[in-house]
Parts: C-alpha cells; sequence; structure tokens
C-alpha cells in the first residue's frame, strides 16, 4: 500500500478529517460518469439519441452519484461534524449523552449530546481514521467522568474493542508479521 500525502494541519487547528473522503468521492463520480457514458454511447449507437433517453441517463447518473457519495466527518476536540449533501450535522463530543452501535447489518455509530446534537458515523470512517477515533474516545470518557454520558457506556466498551482490534491487525499486516 501506497504512503499518501495527508496535509498536515495549520498551528492551532486540531481538525482531523477523513483521509478517505477524497478517494470515495472520486470513486462515486466516476461510477457515474461510467454509467453515464456507457448508456448515452449504448442509445447513440442504438438508433440515435432522443432527448428524453438522454435526461433519463443524465438523471440515474446524478442519483447513483448522490446515493455514493459518503459523507465527510471532521472532528476536533469537543466536536465532531458529519457533513452530506444535505445536512451538516454537529454533536459536542465532550457533552456525549449517548453513543449507539447496534448490532447486525448496520454499521453505523450514533452520537447524541446533550444539546440535542444527534449525528451518524460510519463504522469503516473510524476504522480508517485512527487520529479520528481517538479524539471521539478520548472526548467520551471525558463526558464520562463529567457525568453527561449516560447511554450507551457497552457499546462505546465493543467499539473500541472493534477499533483496537482492527488497529492491530492493520499493524500487524503492514509489518508482516500476519
Amino acid at each position: 500500500m501506497e504512503p499518501r500525502f495527508v496535509p498536515r494541519p495549520e498551528p492551532g487547528d486540531h481538525t482531523v478529517h477523513d483521509s478517505e473522503w477524497a478517494g470515495e468521492a472520486r470513486v462515486a463520480a466516476g461510477c457515474a460518469g461510467l454509467l453515464l457514458t456507457l448508456s448515452l454511447g449504448v442509445d447513440a449507437a442504438d438508433d440515435g439519441l432522443p432527448l428524453k433517453s438522454a435526461v433519463l441517463w443524465i438523471a440515474l447518473s446524478v442519483a447513483l452519484f448522490v446515493i455514493l457519495l459518503p459523507a465527510r466527518v471532521a472532528a476536533a476536540p469537543g466536536r465532531v461534524t458529519v457533513q452530506s449533501l444535505w445536512s451538516r450535522r454537529s454533536v459536542r463530543t465532550d457533552r456525549l449523552a449517548a453513543v449507539r452501535w447496534p448490532d447486525g447489518i448496520e454499521q453505523r455509530v450514533v452520537l447524541t449530546d446533550t444539546g440535542g446534537g444527534r449525528a451518524q458515523i460510519e463504522l469503516r470512517v473510524l476504522l480508517a481514521n485512527p487520529a479520528l477515533w481517538l479524539l471521539l474516545e478520548a472526548d467520551a470518557r471525558t463526558s464520562y467522568e463529567n457525568g453527561t454520558f449516560r447511554e450507551g457506556v457497552p457499546d462505546l466498551d465493543r467499539l473500541t474493542r472493534r477499533v483496537n482490534r482492527e488497529t492491530t491487525h492493520s499493524v500487524f499486516t503492514i509489518s508482516g508479521l500476519h
């Protein structure tokens, strides 16, 4: 695996961004562009390209892009922000009230703060960004010590074990010990 360039934060800026987001956004755009190119090309080669078909293929390609584009996650001490195409949600992680990580297929962590802020983060984002996870975990522990974090401590512990296991596995794999 080739190392990627990760920009250094400005002095005093302690914000951590999802390092995988740009690549995933490019993949979403590439898939949508490929669908558009192939569908327009096949339609045009068949018997011309009626306007109605072109509009339909463009709409389907835009819909595919919107579906595939992941939310962008950024964390700073005391705050996590999740931004999608349609919304931006922030949670005060230094005032967490609940962390939920349901069992089953859905791999999203739901964070709720004392002010009612709520955000969902996909597990893969936390697994791919150790610095982001460490900020979130440290703030969750602070919230627990301050008495605001009352719901979801077992979920946070389970999540911590999962992230630590995946990180350890990655370290061993990269170093050739696994």
